[in-house]
């Protein structure tokens, strides 16, 4: 089994050591590394995981999982070039994986050994408990069978889909700062619902659980539709399932047509360009 290197345990890291070890993983082919003294004995208890420097991480894995602020990102890549130069003389190919929001694949390439294959990943919040979504990019040097191998083990917090690294910032806008959108229309519905009478536990788990629910009817639908052979360059799933819910004129016509009067569309549409503007102006390129 190939071993894996994870440089950087806070909660991104950590989501992916657990969901490893779920999907099967030995420990024994796990190294995390954690600068902070605290939070790496943490891990080492918790996941009975070695924890060690990245010059020691790197030496020997397959896989190289990149997951610290970008603030310390520079520093980090230095150290793992380095730690991946030495470790050239092994017979073990490398293969690096960034989930550092931001730094680009051409900033790793131009650090690490010639031609190593780089894979880029965005995950989001929902990776914590093993309901996420990664989007993965494919540098110059990576191949068909590298992307693979990187998908499957991102598959262990989550789903998978493969875009242009081009998309990543509106990837970005969508699913890793969606969940954000999302908590915040709970909390919304939840507001209105106790400006209407109801107890707050009450309208928490009414709203919560609505959400969910509707989350896995969509879910359902969009793959049936897949099965069926539906393209999914015209998926109107949502729409229909609004559509199956909303009798003529009633109680739910009332509300949609409340906010489409707020301008719920032009604001999300807004939401979508400011994050994805802010995701390009905190690039971190090659340059």
């Amino acid at each position: 089994m190939a071993r894996i290197a994870i440089i950087g345990g806070g909660s991104m890291g950590e989501a992916l050591l657990a969901g490893l070890l779920r999907s099967g993983r030995q420990v024994k082919d796990l190294t995390v590394t954690e600068r902070v003294p605290d939070r790496a004995r943490y891990l080492s208890e918790k996941y009975a995981v070695r924890v060690a420097s990245v010059a020691e991480a790197v030496e020997t894995a397959s896989f190289v999982i990149v997951a610290v602020k970008p603030a310390d990102a520079e520093s980090v890549i230095a150290e793992i070039a380095e730690a991946a130069a030495q470790a050239e003389s092994n017979s073990v190919e490398q293969v690096f994986v960034s989930v550092v929001a931001g730094v680009t694949i051409g900033f790793y390439e131009a650090r690490l050994p010639a031609g190593s294959p780089v894979v880029r990943v965005m995950p989001n919040a929902p990776a914590l408990v093993g309901a996420g979504v990664s989007a993965l990019a494919k540098g110059r040097f990576a191949t068909a069978d590298h992307l693979a191998e990187v998908s499957a083990l991102f598959e262990c917090v989550g789903s998978v889909l493969t875009v242009s690294e081009s998309q990543l910032d509106a990837v970005t806008a969508v699913s890793g700062s969606g969940p954000a959108y999302f908590f915040l229309f709970v909390e919304a519905l939840v507001d209105a619902a106790v400006a209407n009478g109801l107890h707050r536990s009450v309208a928490t788990d009414l709203a919560v659980q609505t959400m969910a629910g509707s989350a896995a009817m969509l879910l359902e639908r969009i793959e049936g539709e897949r099965t069926a052979g539906a393209d999914p360059g015209l998926d109107t799933s949502p729409a229909r399932l609004r559509a199956v819910v909303t009798s003529p004129a009633g109680t739910t016509a009332a509300g949609l047509r409340e906010l489409e009067r707020g301008g719920i569309r032009a604001a999300v549409q807004s939401a979508i360009d400011a994050a994805k503007t802010r995701s390009e102006q905190l690039g971190i390129t090659s340059e």
